[in-house]
This record gives structure tokens, C-alpha cells and sequence, in this order.
């Protein structure tokens, strides 16, 4: 497959994109092709911004560039204001604007940024329970202890921050928090939980559940995927072997439940049938998390090569059966995305967490970028 053809289209409904938000930022639509805007009120913001800094990382337009340097600018007013950001995505949303704007560019402002989202994040480390408290103030009763799988995807931004301050308390804590989650939300067959439960004064394990899959002891497809990424991240910088041995584990029960077209259902748990909503973003960040898997396995494992051609054939089938191709009618890159399915909110829609990951996808297999969750000499 040609990945720069691909690519190219993803930019030309970037760039009618860009016209269209006016500096807003796309969350997901609601059966019309069209994205609902906001306006840094949401966890989903950062994956905007790491769309146009992809994207102006592989054209070099001027127009994109002036995008991502003017998002990057909200993301700093935001944290001045600590707006919307009493959650655990804090990681999401800086990692993809403050940490890839000094990445690509070098741009010390943005390093701050980045450095000062981490110490924001850092404040949800609940010493007690020994986890990062995903929603919710401290004492939450109702999530005063909990965490989530997506969380991990959150703790690059720590990893990060000690590497760039030399300060190993940020690296400490999300090592912590990575343990944890791979003890607590990871089973034995390698599938996982989507949340899970401790109590906030002891750290006492109390329950598995989920809040997004099909039922408590379900496995959400996004959150597996959120999972086999996390923890290769977490791998690669921490270089313990049992985080590489648990992203293996879940990326294998992710291969072995996805449907012939390898674009995962909602959840794998629920009916494995036609009508029922897919999660073509599972799929996506799923590719991108195998393909950084891979990178981390010897050319002799036989696992490197199938975890690369998997993560290469799902990418074609979602640019085949899912992918608008360059539309400027819709907004979107990937059809058929869900959101929260039991809750009714934009089941089978575009998402623009699976548009970044789609297109870091590509950009991974053209060999132009790895994304924004590590430096890249690392």
C-alpha cells in the first residue's frame, strides 16, 4: 500500500478542517459527518493538535504550522487557568500539543508547557491508595479510588518529565501507577478491565468494572488497545520485561477476537454481529501500540513479525472500508468510530482520537514519525 497517498488525503480534509474550526477543536460527531466543536472543556483537545503537528511534520505547510503553533497557545492559556483539567487526560491533552511542539520545533515555551502539565498531573497521585486518581476530586466517593486503563497512556508525559528535569520522582509515580494497573486491570487470558476499584484510604483491592464496555467484567476493545500501548510505552522507558511480556499478552487477545476485517467491535464481549457498533479507533490505536511493540522484539521473536503485519493489514482494511479519503464533505478520517455505546453517545460516528491515531499509524509505517509519546532519540 502506498502510506504517503494515504497520508496526503488525510491532509486535504485537514486543511478544509482548519477553515471549518476556526480554532475549536473536534470531538466527536453525532451521525452527520460533522464534529461537534469545543472549546478546551474536554480530555479530547490534544488530539487535534497532534494531527496538525503530524501533519505539518510530513508537508511543511505554512498553514498548518500557524494551526498547531496557535493551538499549542490555547493549551498553554488553558493550564494557566487549570480550566477543565481536574482528570487524569491531562497527558493526552499535552503530550500531543505542548510535548510535540518541542519536539518538533524545539520550542522552549512548549517544553514549559509540557513540564508544568506534568506537575498538574503529579497533584492526582493519591500516596494512600498508591494510585493516579483518574476523575473526580480527592475524596471522591464515588471515584476517590479508581483508576482506568487509558491512564496509561497518560503516564508518557511523566516519563518524559523526568528525562528533561533529571528528577526522578515523576518517573517514580507513574512507575508505581503502571504496576499497579498491570496487576489490577490486566487478567489472566489477557484480557482487561476497563476501570478498577481500590479502597482510597488503604489501597485495598475492591472491584473490577467498567464504565464505557458492555458490562463489568467485559473486555472494552478501546481499553485493550489503550492497554497493549501503555504498557510497550512503559517498556520502553522503564525496560522492565514483564511490562514488554503484558503488552504482548493483550496484544494477542486483541488479535485473537477481532472480526475477519480486523477492525475490532465495540467491545468484545458483546454480540459479534452485523448492526453491532465497531470501534474502528480500537483498531487504530491498537496498530500503533503493536507496531511499537514490535520495535522492541528481537528480529528473531516470530511475534515481531506477526504483531507488524497485523498492525499493517488492519491499517489497510481501515484505509479500504472506513477511511473518507481526502473528503472535504466530512470531517472526519474513520467511519465508524464509537464513543459510548451504552450511553447512547455517538455510536457508530468519527472520533478524533481514532483520526490521530489513524494517521500516527501511517506516519509510522511511511517511516516520517513515531508520534509524540517519547523523544525521538530515545
Amino acid at each position: 500500500m502506498n502510506w504517503s497517498a494515504t497520508i496526503e488525503q488525510t491532509l486535504l480534509t485537514t486543511k478544509a478542517n482548519i477553515a471549518r474550526f476556526q480554532g475549536q477543536f473536534p470531538h466527536v460527531s453525532h451521525g452527520d459527518g460533522k464534529y461537534q466543536l469545543v472549546n478546551h472543556t474536554d480530555w479530547t483537545e490534544g488530539f487535534w493538535a497532534g494531527i496538525l503537528w503530524l501533519s505539518y511534520e510530513y508537508g511543511k505547510d505554512p498553514d498548518i504550522h500557524h494551526a498547531a503553533v496557535q493551538s499549542v497557545r490555547s493549551f498553554q492559556e488553558r493550564l494557566q487557568q487549570e480550566s477543565h483539567l481536574q482528570h487524569h487526560d491531562i497527558g493526552f491533552l499535552y503530550s500531543l500539543s505542548a510535548m510535540a511542539g518541542w519536539m518538533v520545533e524545539q520550542n522552549e515555551d512548549a517544553r514549559q508547557t509540557a513540564l508544568q502539565a506534568a506537575d498538574l498531573l503529579l497533584k492526582r497521585w493519591r500516596p494512600s491508595a498508591q494510585i493516579i486518581q483518574a476523575w473526580g476530586p480527592e475524596g471522591d466517593p464515588e471515584n476517590g479510588g479508581r483508576i482506568i486503563i487509558d491512564c496509561l497512556m497518560n503516564l508518557p508525559l511523566l516519563y518524559w518529565a523526568s528525562e528533561q528535569t533529571g528528577d526522578p520522582h515523576y518517573a517514580a509515580i507513574a512507575r508505581i501507577h503502571a504496576d499497579k494497573s498491570r496487576r489490577f486491570l490486566v487478567r489472566g487470558d489477557g484480557s482487561s478491565y476497563h476501570t478498577f476499584y481500590f479502597d482510597p484510604q488503604t489501597g485495598d483491592s475492591i472491584r473490577g468494572g467498567t464504565h464505557q464496555g458492555f458490562r463489568d467484567g467485559s473486555t472494552w476493545s478501546r481499553g485493550q488497545a489503550w492497554g497493549i500501548y501503555g504498557f510497550a510505552l512503559a517498556y520502553r522507558y522503564l525496560r522492565e520485561p514483564y511490562f514488554l511480556d503484558t503488552a504482548r499478552q493483550l496484544a494477542r487477545y486483541f488479535i485473537d477476537h477481532v472480526p475477519e476485517d480486523l477492525v475490532a467491535y465495540w467491545d468484545f464481549d458483546a454480540p459479534q454481529q452485523q448492526g453491532e457498533p465497531r470501534d474502528s479507533s480500537a483498531s487504530a490505536i491498537a496498530a500503533c501500540g503493536m507496531l511499537e511493540l514490535a520495535q522492541h522484539l528481537d528480529e528473531s521473536d516470530p511475534e515481531r513479525a506477526s504483531f507488524q503485519e497485523f498492525a499493517e493489514q488492519s491499517v489497510i482494511s481501515m484505509a479500504n472500508g472506513y477511511f473518507t479519503a481526502g473528503s472535504t464533505e466530512e470531517e472526519g478520517f474513520l467511519r465508524h468510530g464509537s464513543y459510548f455505546v451504552r450511553g447512547g453517545i455517538s455510536p457508530d460516528d468519527f472520533v478524533i482520537w481514532g483520526d490521530y491515531f489513524f494517521l500516527e499509524a501511517l506516519m509510522r509505517l511511511d517511516g516520517r514519525s513515531t508520534g509524540y509519546w517519547y523523544e525521538r532519540s530515545l
